[in-house]
């Protein structure tokens, strides 16, 4: 069986096909600028060149028109025809509490995405989008949806109920929902194999860590915790996101600097985290070199981070009585060397030891804590593309 995985952004979208009899990448792809002047594809089979097409592609449905024809090209792409394609796994941001697992997408599946909307207005829309896209060039494929917040639909209710009037969950579906579910689920599987443990007797807390980035509590393959909640704002402070504050700083500000609420989100969104710590980047490898170079509020924003990460891994500690394993994933959890270690500084006494040496790696599946430390510590690249095609796999072998 080949699937193909589409993850579908506002203007960009990445795509790679699988051959799923034996989990194996035939190729990958990212479309970047959609709908906006210089479009780009950049199509990568196994084993081949780089193939890169500059045309302007105005929709989604342009864009993936042009994937699908990379896909079969006679010289660039991996299958004869697209009737090859067994089926297409979609990865879908927001699901609300509609769905705790991957879905088939039916009519009334997208009204349920459509219904989610107004909880991620930045991610659903272009989600569904990429689905429709799909499903006009590919009449006759099925299509599964793969959404981030499924798996943390496991938390229990006093993890995932805020503190404000009950009536305002009952109303409006206010709660913690949590994202990067995928991610947090392929690493925790992959820790509890290298700990030579079944998925059901393990305890991890992991660490996906990136622009973007969340800490699970993971107990016997399910989420129990996650610091992201209602929306993605919630939690570490982040490359622009400011993370957990005082919600009475909105008011504060929208009051002083004479803006109205949604300018202040805005402002939470996408001016703050380090990049507003640091006035450099939110690119976290710039930052560092800033901090090098002896800029004090660049340093100050690469503390702030590791001391936000290094609490909620004490707090996680706490809620899983122990752990056995910490895992660091995404793009700074699997390269930030100096990062790792700032984090997981002065945690012996959780059990938590590291070792320099084996920590000098990047992107590469290993254990970095020490070989006395009671909790093991791993660098895991994730791979949510792997698990959508194997969500998509399950399911379209059982209809």
């Amino acid at each position: 069986m080949k699937v193909l995985v589409i993850n579908c952004g506002s203007s960009s979208l990445k795509y790679q096909v699988l051959d799923m009899s034996t989990e194996t990448l035939l190729a990958k792809g990212l479309v970047e600028r959609i709908g906006i002047e210089g479009s780009v594809l950049k199509h990568e089979k196994e084993g081949a060149d780089k193939y890169v097409l500059e045309t302007p592609m105005k929709t989604h449905k342009e864009a993936i028109g042009h994937v699908l024809e990379s896909v079969v090209d006679p010289v660039h792409g991996v299958v004869a025809s697209m009737d090859e394609i067994t089926a297409v796994g979609h990865r879908v941001v927001h699901a609300g509490e509609k769905y705790s697992g991957s879905v088939l997408i039916t009519e009334d599946v997208m009204h349920a995405l459509d219904e989610c909307t107004e909880l991620a207005p930045l991610h659903n829309p272009p989600n569904i989008l990429g689905i429709r896209a799909c499903q006009e060039l590919m009449p006759t494929t099925p299509m599964v949806g793969v959404f981030d917040t499924a798996f943390h639909q496991t938390m229990p209710k006093e993890a995932f109920v805020y503190a404000i009037p009950y009536e305002y969950y009952e109303k409006y579906a206010i709660r913690r929902y949590g994202f990067h579910g995928t991610s947090h689920r392929f690493v925790s599987e992959r820790a509890a194999a290298m700990l030579g443990k079944a998925v059901a007797d393990v305890k991890v807390i992991t660490c996906h860590l990136g622009n973007g980035a969340s800490v699970a509590a993971v107990k016997g393959g399910r989420s129990i915790d996650t610091s992201m909640g209602f929306t993605p704002l919630e939690g570490l402070a982040m490359g622009t996101r400011s993370g957990d504050i005082d919600p009475a700083i909105i008011s504060f500000i929208k009051d002083k600097e004479g803006l109205n609420a949604s300018e202040v989100t805005s402002i939470l969104n996408k001016k703050s985290g380090v990049l507003g710590i640091s006035g450099v980047s939110s690119d976290f490898r710039d930052i560092e070199t800033a901090a090098a170079g002896g800029n004090d509020r660049a340093q100050l924003a690469l503390d702030v981070f590791a001391l936000k990460v290094k609490a909620y891994i004490g707090a996680y500690m706490a809620e899983l009585n122990g752990a056995d394993a910490i895992v660091f994933t995404a793009g700074l959890g699997e390269n930030g060397i100096s990062m790792r270690m700032s984090i997981c500084k002065d945690l012996e006494n959780l059990g938590i030891k590291m070792d320099a040496d084996r920590n000098n790696i990047r992107g590469k599946e290993t254990e970095i804590s020490a070989a006395d430390s009671k909790v093991k510590v791993f660098l895991i690249p994730t791979n949510e593309e792997l698990v959508i095609a194997r969500d998509t796999k399950e399911i379209i072998e059982a209809l």
